[in-house]
């Protein structure tokens, strides 16, 4: 869920980069200026990537097996033979509830 690593670079739109300071001060007027360009800025998350796949049947899973039938020595054995090719990924899925996003500069609890 995200794992871009904005705090990196200083510039987040949401608060500081926890510089002490006159950098302080700096990276939350930079902040401010970047939230003013960004529409609809939120500390949630709506949206992921899906780790699941689509088959030529259309259907949908993480990994896809074949079973094959192989004669060793007069014996019929079954094997299963992973599917990697012909998948399409499903793409970015909406979350059922929204998430906060990793970057997010707040504590939300201490224990």
């Amino acid at each position: 869920m995200g794992g871009s690593g904005s705090k990196a670079k200083g510039v987040w739109p949401f608060g500081g980069s926890g510089a002490a300071g006159d950098a302080a001060s700096d990276v939350s007027e930079q902040s401010l200026a970047r939230l003013r360009g960004l529409k609809n800025a939120t500390p949630f998350v709506f949206t992921r990537r899906s780790s699941l796949y689509y088959d030529e049947d259309g259907d949908l899973a993480h990994e896809f097996y074949e079973e094959m039938v192989v004669t060793k020595n007069g014996r019929k054995k079954a094997k299963l033979k992973r599917i990697q090719k012909n998948l399409i990924p499903q793409g970015m899925v909406r979350l059922d509830h929204p998430c906060i996003h990793v970057d997010f500069p707040v504590v939300l609890c201490e224990a």
